[in-house]
């Protein structure tokens, strides 16, 4: 991940900020159900809608309440409600719930469809990046991409003849409701959310047994598609992997998918799914999250600064190795005894609240590659007044910002300085979400650039984050020359608005 270089807002006068607010606003410029026994029916044969745009909206009336992150996960559920959910099967088991609703049915399949797919391959989709045509044949993924960009024509005809599924990657990139669920539960949990579209022929099956390092929804959007789970062989695991049909034993569950349904299942879930026959085609999209996202994970990403602020302290940590350890001449277990007194000493503090938590490196990439809010760009704009230090103020987009405490970027001969970084999701770019790796380096540092305060800042920022509005008198800042510089650095960034 490349780092930012935020831009430093030092104490200087309000004059000379509102001076150069003004003159960069000037320029700114704008952000890039019975069985059919017919023939199957081709993609190209699917009555064709016009080509849509990537930023139209629903004419189809959602079930789901976007009003808060929480309340599109508790819809996203019903009627199982949240609590039960994570009490009782996050984690721990697969959940299948069922649903006669036409509307949510008929939802569902405006998300995606079989006939959505000849006017996207008009995007300059190319394979293995956006699609991937495969087939399970005795229990191994065969492959049918082909090298360049994906013709309709070319999709059809391994869908058709040679009953291959069609996966698409991440189609919130093209698809606004997709975008627009996925950015809200990326708020609930505080982690990215993927998604992958299977379309798949009647008797064929895409995939082999296999299990994820991700939890699992599957919303069934047309047809039916039968899933058989599988008691975990690594309980969460934290890589993908194939397992072999002797391996598996035998499914505990074994589930009909109809449109409308849910199915959630954890990670390390052992699963294959097929289209029956009789089903013209199935089509289904996984939402997926909490990828590397575990305790270990965030130990990883914490551990180096909390060691690194109690080797300030205690000078046994900072006392020198024996000689040829790393050569390996004196391992030995008063060395294990050493290392575990200082982790015990360093576990202590941290329960006893003498050490702060700061995580950085899964904060940073966790803002620098999810969504953008659902909104219009022009939302995006600073909006309103310019604040003044009589205002009533409140943070915007709460849930697309994150503070970090990590060093100084600067480099000087001094010791190194702790600051406060702001980092923000409102500049990134939706057609690049999950794809990994799609950005230059350019593009990856204008996605993550942020703010950068000083660390006398910290209380008055939590300050902001906390409450639903705040006089910027009351900020707790030496000065008012402060405060304001404050609120105007994160009013350009479209992060704060007077009320």
């Amino acid at each position: 991940m490349v780092s930012p270089v935020p831009p430093r807002f030092s104490l200087i006068s309000v004059q000379m900020i509102f001076s150069a607010f003004c003159f960069i606003f000037q320029i700114k410029m704008p952000n890039k159900s019975k069985a059919k026994t017919a023939k199957r029916r081709s993609i190209d044969d699917e009555q064709l809608p016009p080509k849509q745009s990537k930023v139209n909206r629903m004419d189809t009336q959602s079930p789901l309440c976007f009003n808060s992150p929480v309340r599109l996960f508790e819809s996203l559920i019903q009627p199982m409600g949240t609590e039960q959910f994570f009490s009782e099967y996050w984690e721990k088991k697969p959940l299948h719930l069922q649903r006669s609703d036409p509307d949510t049915a008929s939802y569902y399949q405006s998300l995606f469809q079989l006939s959505d797919l000849p006017s996207l391959c008009s995007e300059d989709l190319e394979y293995y990046r956006d699609v991937n045509v495969v087939r399970c044949v005795n229990g191994k993924k065969k492959v049918f991409n082909k090298p360049g960009r994906v013709k309709s024509s070319v999709i059809n005809k391994n869908f058709v003849q040679n009953k291959a599924t069609i996966q698409f990657h991440q189609p919130q990139r093209f698809k606004d409701e997709l975008w627009r669920i996925q950015e809200k539960l990326e708020c609930f949990f505080g982690g990215l959310v993927g998604s992958n579209v299977y379309i798949t022929p009647q008797e064929s099956q895409g995939l082999p047994p296999h299990y994820d390092d991700i939890e699992v929804f599957v919303l069934q959007l047309e047809g039916q598609k039968r899933w058989l789970l599988y008691t975990p062989t690594v309980p969460l695991a934290a890589e993908y992997s194939v397992e072999s049909e002797e391996r598996i034993g035998s499914p505990t569950h074994d589930i009909m998918l109809k449109a409308g349904d849910l199915l959630y299942f954890p990670r390390g879930t052992i699963h294959q799914a097929s289209t029956p026959a009789g089903v013209d085609h199935s089509t289904h999209v996984t939402l997926s999250t909490y990828q590397r996202m575990s305790w270990g994970d965030l130990l990883l990403d914490i551990f180096p600064s909390l060691l690194c602020n109690r080797s300030k302290t205690e000078v046994s940590l900072r006392e020198g190795i024996p000689r040829g350890l790393l050569l390996g001449n004196s391992e030995n277990l008063d060395n294990s005894r050493t290392l575990a007194a200082g982790l015990r000493s360093l576990a202590d503090e941290l329960e006893n609240g003498m050490q702060e938590v700061r995580s950085t490196h899964m904060k940073r990439d966790f803002i620098t590659n999810r969504l953008p809010p659902y909104s219009q760009q022009e939302l995006l704009e600073p909006s309103g007044k310019i604040p003044a230090l009589e205002d009533m103020v409140c943070l915007r987009f709460k849930d697309h910002m994150v503070m970090t405490v990590e060093p100084s970027q600067e480099k000087t001969d001094e010791a190194t300085e702790m600051v406060i970084f702001v980092l923000h999701s409102l500049k990134n770019h939706r057609e690049s979400h999950m794809m990994g790796g799609s950005c230059d380096e350019e593009e990856e540092q204008d996605i993550s650039r942020g703010l950068q305060f000083p660390l006398s800042h910290l209380q008055a920022l939590r300050q902001l984050q906390q409450a639903e509005q705040l006089a910027v008198a009351q900020l707790q800042l030496p000065t008012q020359e402060a405060k304001l510089s404050l609120v105007l650095a994160l009013w350009s960034e479209s992060l704060l608005v007077v009320l």
